[in-house]
């Protein structure tokens, strides 16, 4: 198919709550959305890496300029038939995952269109239902932190994340798992120990957590294998996995037991299905993580957090962990009954299944592009 256009959008969306940050607390959240019409068809992805470079090396500033003058401008006009080439067109750009990631899956969401099928399918995704873990950060109490953990289990959530912060670690883990002796609960160190910490690390197995995610930094692969190597509890791969290579690389040392699956620090669903595969043949499970968005990158994550070896529960955040303002519906959780868990039922729209209203959508406009040949 020709791509005729992309049209480029970057909002700022006011938040539920302020969100504090290493760069200080925002009260907005800054995301690219990316239209790309071929004939009568159009297709929408998302970058939001954030406002600025806190979180990744990229921020929705970076990733509009990006866009605008490096990465569409290599695509447009040209026909595309398939995301390798996509890929193949956008290879001389180096980095910049999250605009990469825009761009594909725009892509895949116009080509899901034209086939007038949800992109859920079109990926081949074989649940139809998404379990939901939500996770939670440091808070005033520890009172309030077991409110929150017991408030997400009473919602039929599958499994609660818990960052691990200096002096928010061994002694908080103790008290939630009295509270919480069985329930499904796993540990995020986002990359903040190294190897002298191997007696927290050993000492983080009395709390039988069903996973703890990235404990030593993104590039140490062989560090995590050697940790995974000492303890028992299985180990995530979060930060470390943002490319097909580093993937194949991290299961071959054996680096973890469990990979995200990100799609802007992956580039795209493109990689992200190449890494589900890969992890899927070395029988490592995966699951599917998001960020504050507008709703368009929500929803192609769940997308592709239908595919079969997506075995842990999809990333869901908390309406107050979010924008306040959607611009397409982010799906909501049902529960069937008391006894099953909170699931996501996937929709039978094409692509992605909800469109942009351009009209909202330019109320929140900061800066906006038209790329044409």
């Amino acid at each position: 198919m020709k791509i005729d256009a992309i049209e480029l959008f970057h909002v700022e969306l006011p938040l539920a709550r302020p969100f504090e940050t290493r760069l200080g607390v925002w009260e907005t959240w800054e995301t690219v959305l990316v239209r790309m019409l071929s004939g009568d068809a159009e297709g929408w992805g998302e970058a939001s890496p954030g406002n600025a470079p806190a979180f990744y090396s990229e921020s929705a500033a970076t990733a509009f300029h990006v866009l605008r003058c490096h990465l569409a401008p290599r695509v447009v006009g040209k026909y595309v038939q398939n995301p390798d080439q996509l890929l193949e067109l956008t290879s001389g750009v180096v980095g910049n995952n999250h605009a990469r990631a825009a761009l594909d899956c725009a892509w895949w969401d116009l080509f899901a269109r034209r086939q007038n099928e949800p992109l859920h399918r079109v990926l081949d995704g074989k649940h139809e239902e998404i379990t939901l873990g939500v996770s939670f950060d440091r808070m005033a109490t520890i009172e309030d932190l077991l409110r929150a953990i017991g408030g997400a289990f009473e919602a039929g959530f599958s499994r609660v994340e818990l960052k691990l912060r200096p002096g928010w670690d061994a002694s908080m883990l103790n008290l939630v798992r009295r509270e919480f002796p069985t329930e499904n609960i796993h540990a995020d160190v986002e990359g903040a120990l190294g190897l002298q910490h191997m007696e927290l690390l050993c000492r983080l197995d009395d709390f039988f957590l069903t996973m703890l995610e990235q404990p030593l930094p993104a590039e140490d692969l062989v560090g995590m294998a050697m940790v995974q190597d000492t303890i028992r509890t299985p180990l995530g791969l979060d930060e470390a996995i943002f490319s097909l290579r580093q993937a194949e690389l991290a299961l071959e040392l054996k680096s973890g037991r469990y990979v995200q699956l990100k799609l802007g620090q992956l580039g795209g669903i493109t990689t992200a299905v190449k890494v589900h595969d890969a992890c899927e043949e070395a029988a490592t499970p995966c699951w599917v993580g998001t960020l504050p968005d507008s709703g368009v990158g929500t929803r192609a994550a769940y997308a592709v957090a239908a595919l079969n070896n997506c075995a842990f529960p999809a990333g869901y955040l908390l309406p107050e962990q979010r924008p306040a303002i959607s611009l397409v519906p982010i799906p909501e959780p049902t529960r069937p009954s008391p006894d099953q868990p909170a699931v996501i039922r996937l929709w039978n729209d094409p692509g992605i299944g909800a469109t942009p209203q351009l009209e909202e959508l330019c109320r929140y406009c900061v800066a906006q592009a038209s790329i044409r040949p």
